[in-house]
């Protein structure tokens, strides 16, 4: 396959009344797609480095979620049930019966729901900095508080400044072009507290022992905001896990690019 042949193709999906805008990497494999679940509050682009890194077999899907990027913001909240039946939706009208998915930090919450209401359809599941909802092992507070905000994404020197606490790693020691700056297009303030109180209440907790799927569970060490011990906690609940702890922080999936690709792509490419 040419190299112009694996350039994204980015479409509206429509779903129903609604619409999502979607990014689709093809691959030169004959695997299932990997669908991305990002982060709150911010669109697609912001998974460049990890696609760019990962191997070029794997076919890549993504997505912005209602609220975020190019995806318009819903009249109500939608909990993480309702995103997960939109995503299938959205897999139905780009034809992909079978697929892995990963989710990081909010997305990751997506994910174990998504796995769970479609055990069948969902082959693998990576989860990178994230836990399982209200019932989880939090942050400080100091850090927390800079999560009910989408300032951090907005405002490029706030960001600098608060960035090493936030996302700990190796942003303590240069903040200089944080990933979550180089972003293309941003999500409304509405957008942003939507995601927040849709999740309000969740918890995978009760049911992580039904999701069956072989499960990779990446963690960083220095995490501020989803505490290391979050990611030993769903590796024993989950029957089919194993986890990986990455010497860095919250965002080590796009500081980590080439590292975190492999590890993704060896688990994916496992018999």
């Amino acid at each position: 396959m040419s190299d112009a042949a694996l350039l994204d193709h980015e479409r509206v999906v429509y779903v129903g009344r609604r619409s999502v805008r979607v990014r689709v990497r093809p691959g030169t494999g004959d695997g299932p797609p990997l669908v991305l679940a990002n982060g709150i509050g911010v669109p697609l682009e912001v998974l460049d480095p990890f696609v760019a890194a990962l191997d070029p077999s794997i076919e890549v899907v993504r997505f912005d979620v209602p609220g975020v990027g190019g995806s318009p913001t819903p009249a109500v909240p939608h909990p993480y049930q309702l995103v997960a039946q939109l995503l299938g939706r959205v897999l139905d009208e780009l034809g992909h019966d079978r697929v892995d998915v990963l989710g990081i930090s909010w997305g990751g919450g997506l994910v174990q729901q998504f796995a769970f209401q479609n055990p069948r359809r969902c082959r693998r599941l990576v989860l990178v900095a994230t836990a399982t909802g209200s019932l989880m092992v939090p942050g400080r507070p100091a850090v927390l508080r800079h999560m009910l905000t989408p300032r951090r994404h907005r405002d490029p020197v706030y960001a600098r400044r608060v960035a090493g606490d936030i996302y700990g790693g190796a942003l303590r020691l240069d903040a200089t072009g944080s990933p979550l700056q180089a972003r293309a297009q941003g999500g409304s303030s509405r957008g942003y507290l939507y995601q927040l109180l849709g999740t309000a209440g969740w918890t995978s907790l009760p049911w992580l022992p039904f999701i069956r799927q072989r499960t990779l569970i990446l963690a960083g060490d220095d995490d501020p905001i989803v505490p290391v011990v979050n990611a030993r906690i769903m590796g024993c609940l989950l029957p089919n896990a194993r986890v990986e702890i990455y010497p860095d922080g919250h965002l080590g999936l796009l500081t980590r690019a080439p590292e975190l690709a492999a590890s993704v792509a060896t688990f994916l490419a496992e018999a």
